[in-house]
């Protein structure tokens, strides 16, 4: 799948780079009624993040170690359900490793509002078309067991036990 900024409606190339950081590329939600917004580079508001995370279950987490965890990542995706004014952070993903064999990818979610509309196939397509550009081969990822059959579906292959953890290797 390529990622373009080709939909000019309301948030134009120009604009798009302004709010969301270089880079950055729109998404029209499966329903046709959100407009969300994939970045790498637009800062993360840690409190934002921290709401983001609690809505899918985790638990809480000091803001300076997840502040010193994204300043560690390899990649850091933001997904935000679009607003001129006020973008909602609605989705994330993060990956740390070596840089150059290998990588596990950490953090992904989507709000739980958000569910169901493509946004974590299109999370997942986005931080793999990511690490291919960056040369990484494979990666590792921990999951809870009622999600594994997601990363399944999209081609990651599951441990032995298929318990909590799944593999992507680059074709």
């Amino acid at each position: 799948m390529s990622f373009s900024n080709s939909d000019t409606t309301s948030l134009d190339a120009e604009n798009l780079d302004s709010i969301y950081g270089k880079g950055a590329y729109k998404y029209k939600s499966l329903n046709d009624k959100n407009t969300f917004v994939f970045s790498q580079s637009k800062p993360f508001d840690l409190i934002e993040l921290e709401q983001l995370l609690q809505s899918v279950g985790w638990s809480r987490r000091p803001i300076r170690r997840v502040k010193k965890a994204l300043d560690n990542s390899l990649l850091k995706v933001g997904v935000w359900r679009h607003d001129p004014k006020f973008p909602r952070l609605v989705g994330f993903a993060r990956c740390t490793g070596d840089g150059f064999l290998e990588v596990t990818i950490w953090d992904v979610a989507i709000h739980p509002v958000y569910q169901g509309f493509g946004l974590g196939k299109q999370l997942m397509t986005y931080v793999l078309s990511q690490l291919k550009k960056m040369k990484i081969s494979k990666a590792t990822l921990f999951a809870d067991a009622g999600v594994l059959e997601f990363y399944k579906s999209q081609g990651w292959v599951l441990e032995p036990k298929g318990k909590k953890c799944a593999f992507w290797y680059a074709n």
